[in-house]
């Protein structure tokens, strides 16, 4: 019989790789909280409707992207693509928002039927920050500089880069819209084809563009901050002032657009070079009329998510993994005979109460002294504590070094936690 693999682009996340995980949610949950966040735990299925009036109807994530099916009900369900509708949802459906300020986030699989590639998954997991209640621009800034702490926690500053730019209210990018379009017509026949799609569906998408041809039809075409309104154009100022003033680095990128629907006035991306084409870590930007456009009362907002898959790539690309995150283990108690097996488990029970925080593993299952030893040097311990009869008759046990060249000694059983303590 064959055996059943996992789906596509829907990847297993082993043992040996959960340490890096737990390192990095560890680090952010951390700067989150000196912030001042609280989190949110949402469903991974919604009803379809969420993300059809969120996203946008027209988007690839609706069009192509999303895992959506019909229940035993008859209603139509979709896998979460993202988590800012469904946050957005919960928040309001359980009265979070109404005359409120809100600082959430939240982390969990999100689901994308698209082209598997390295750092990119069908299931990928994210970690969305959302704000609500706030006008910004000074929220907007808070979001980044909490970004750049995170980056600097990591060990990642040199090699993040802020992109910001306004795309001003529905109404601006309305008329922009229609101009854009009229100069794009004049190059239909020399567009890519998603471009020419884009041109009657979404068509700010088509600043984004990564083909070279249509980049250079781009070069020429109107710019978008040609049309912000006078408030757009102030929070953007203003916003810019504040990241100066923090001391926060930033690049305007007229042709950062985003591409969901629900975004206005301030959109950001920070990107890096170390991974090639995938290059943005973290985006996101100001979505104010999303509450209304669900059925909540006006509600300004903001927020942002990062994927971890292209995090912890960048980590390990870099190098940038501390060394003690691999260290699944401190210290590997032995037991050579039968009589020894209780000791053992009595000494490393003793072990984790006298040493909070130490990993202390027990060997179970018996087998040589060769093959205990090969497996306490396996578990990346430091030390390995070794009883065998002569040990429990004398009240002692051996104590040996697993990451250097220092010989093994024979101590009381008594002083292994405090010797330990001195040493890991």
């Amino acid at each position: 019989m064959a055996k059943i693999q996992a789906i596509r682009g829907m990847n297993d996340i082993l043992p040996d790789q959960t340490p890096v995980w737990q390192y990095v949610e560890t680090t952010v949950r951390k700067v989150l909280a000196q912030y001042g966040y609280q989190e949110i735990r949402m469903p991974i299925v919604e009803q379809t409707e969420l993300f059809k009036r969120s996203i946008g109807e027209v988007t690839d994530i609706v069009e192509k992207e999303m895992y959506t099916f019909d229940d035993r009900n008859g209603d139509s369900l979709t896998l979460r693509p993202e988590g800012t509708a469904g946050c957005v949802r919960a928040a309001e459906e359980h009265g979070l928002l109404f005359n409120q300020t809100r600082r959430l986030w939240y982390t969990g699989p999100m689901f994308r039927h698209e082209r598997p590639q390295k750092g990119r998954y069908r299931q990928f997991h994210q970690i969305g920050v959302e704000c609500f209640g706030m006008a910004g621009p000074d929220i907007d800034a808070e979001l980044l500089m909490l970004t750049s702490r995170l980056w600097a926690e990591l060990g990642l500053s040199g090699h993040a880069r802020l992109e910001i730019n306004s795309i001003g209210t529905s109404e601006s990018r309305k008329v922009y819209r229609e101009a854009l379009v009229s100069y794009l017509e004049q190059y239909r026949d020399q567009l890519d084809e998603d471009s020419k799609r884009r041109l009657t569906t979404n068509p700010l998408r088509i600043l984004d563009s990564k083909v070279q041809q249509t980049r250079s039809i781009l070069e020429h075409a109107p710019s978008l901050s040609d049309y912000l309104d006078e408030e757009s154009r102030c929070h953007f100022e203003q916003l810019k002032a504040l990241l100066d003033s923090a001391g926060v680095a930033y690049t305007v990128n007229p042709a950062l657009v985003r591409g969901l629907d629900y975004y206005g006035k301030t959109v950001f991306e920070w990107v890096t070079e170390s991974l090639g084409a995938q290059g943005t870590i973290c985006a996101g930007g100001r979505y104010d009329g999303l509450v209304e456009q669900l059925g909540g009362k006006p509600t300004l907002a903001v927020g942002f998510a990062m994927g971890l898959e292209r995090l912890i790539l960048l980590l390990e690309t870099l190098n940038l993994i501390p060394d003690e995150v691999n260290n699944r283990a401190d210290i590997y108690v032995t037991a050579m005979g039968d009589k020894s097996i209780s000791t053992a488990m009595s000494i490393a029970n003793t072990l984790r109460n006298d040493l909070p925080g130490r990993v202390v593993i027990t060997h179970c299952g018996g087998g040589s002294f060769k093959s205990q030893m090969k497996k306490a040097d396996r578990s990346g311990a430091r030390y390995a504590v070794i009883l065998g009869e002569n040990e429990i008759e004398h009240g002692t046990a051996g104590l040996k070094p697993l990451r250097d060249d220092q010989p093994q000694q024979e101590v009381a059983q008594a002083d292994l936690a405090r010797i330990l303590a001195e040493h890991v």
